[in-house]
């Protein structure tokens, strides 16, 4: 299951990152989805909660957002988002891209021009944004 590994990897970065600040106590992490990962949101929540408690992490508190993909025409300058391509993307050429982003590029084109030349210019990925300790009163 890709969301269960990309939550433990999450994980192990927040981990890493609370053990190399010298971080004992809660903390909280914002997690973002880029939307050209079609990452199943409640698949991937359920996946960080599952292994926080399987692993006793109770002082790791997890938000996600999602981000929605944006592309840039490098011939035309017009920008487009991910929902006016994925209708005009057969599922199969759908999960490609959810795998490897990159390949975008062979199966979408510019709405307006219709070049394949454009820039993938936010929604892709899945990055930790931010980590936070929680100071106790």
């Amino acid at each position: 299951m890709h969301e269960w590994s990309l939550a433990q990897a999450v994980i192990n970065s927040i981990a890493d990152y609370c053990v190399k600040n010298n971080i004992k106590g809660s903390v909280k992490a914002t997690v973002v989805l880029g939307e050209l990962q079609q990452i199943d949101r409640g698949v991937f929540e359920l996946s960080l909660k599952e292994i926080l408690k399987e692993y006793g992490l109770k002082k790791i508190k997890i938000k996600t957002r999602c981000e929605k993909a944006e592309f840039r025409c490098r011939a035309c300058n017009h920008k487009w988002s991910f929902s006016e391509s994925k209708g005009k993307i057969d599922e199969n050429n759908a999960e490609l891209i959810h795998f490897v982003p990159e390949v975008s590029h062979a199966y979408m084109k510019c709405p307006k021009c219709k070049s394949p030349d454009f820039e993938i210019v936010k929604g892709r990925g899945v990055w930790i944004k931010e980590i936070e300790e929680i100071k106790e009163k």
